[in-house]
């Protein structure tokens, strides 16, 4: 068990921006709200899971049956050959330090756009935009959740944010934003052009419930409960090891936080 939040730790440090080199402490983690549940047995964090739903399963086949462990167990060619399989538009990065497979999208997804705040015209050069393969492949599956919820767009702050060069490794690869697994997700667009921003709809309390039987929004306005149904969808779905929202904490008041973790079998959601 202690392995498992050895990981965990690791992975809501990077989160922070801290080295992605190796697991932190979970003491040195900002306070926040308690720790998720362990499972004794296999040492995995159980999921929260929407509040309309009665509890199912992670999934048939524990949590390797999942599509978050799925994508982190890819490599290159097998990654690649997904993309062109659910013919995702996308052009290849050269070289990006600390991405295993970095590349940018150049086309919606399912009809959904993902793209940053920065203008049109600097999104081909930004490196903000750029992003693992295995981060795109999740969100494709999130481009399935959120279109049913008539969203046509989803600005995010960040996928990569270069490491430090300083005390890096040529060939490490990275974690969360350091290695491109990771999207802050902010604005959410629908189809009327109306927008259910994270900053001021998600309507939580640092250390509250966010799915799993939550008590909700306060105050639980359209937009709220609306906010709140698309995130626990994509929590439930498992597309990603670790979502954190402005529930977790303060740093996190404005995004949500969407991470795939390579070769982890726990889900932290908060």
């Amino acid at each position: 068990m202690r392995g498992a939040w050895l990981g965990i730790a690791a992975a809501l440090a990077a989160c922070h921006g801290r080295s992605a080199r190796g697991p932190s402490s979970p003491a040195a983690i900002a306070p926040g709200p308690p720790r998720p549940e362990v499972n004794g047995a296999s040492g995995s964090v159980a999921v929260a899971q929407p509040p309309h739903d009665s509890r199912p399963e992670i999934a048939a086949g524990g949590p390797e049956g999942t599509p978050a462990f799925r994508y982190g167990m890819l490599d290159a060619a097998s990654c690649e050959a997904e993309l062109g399989r659910r013919a995702i538009s996308h052009v290849r990065v050269p070289s990006a330090r600390g991405v295993l497979m970095p590349l940018r999208l150049t086309g919606a997804l399912r009809g959904v756009a993902f793209h940053g705040v920065t203008s049109k015209a600097s999104r081909a050069t930004s490196p903000y935009e750029i992003m693992d393969c295995r981060l795109a492949l999740a969100l494709d599956d999130l481009a399935a959740i959120v279109q049913k919820h008539n969203i046509v767009e989803v600005v995010h702050m960040s996928a990569y944010r270069p490491p430090p060069t300083r005390g890096w490794t040529e060939g490490a690869i990275g974690k969360a934003h350091g290695g491109a697994l990771a999207l802050d997700a902010g604005t959410f667009v629908r189809k009327d052009g109306s927008t259910l921003v994270v900053e001021r709809d998600f309507h939580g309390r640092i250390g509250a419930s966010t799915c799993n039987g939550a008590p909700g929004p306060n105050p639980p306005t359209p937009e709220a409960v609306e906010l709140r149904a698309v995130l626990c969808e994509i929590a439930e779905a498992h597309i990603f090891n670790v979502t954190l929202t402005p529930n977790y904490n303060a740093p996190h008041r404005n995004h949500f936080h969407l991470e795939v973790t390579a070769g982890v079998r726990w889900f932290v959601v908060h």
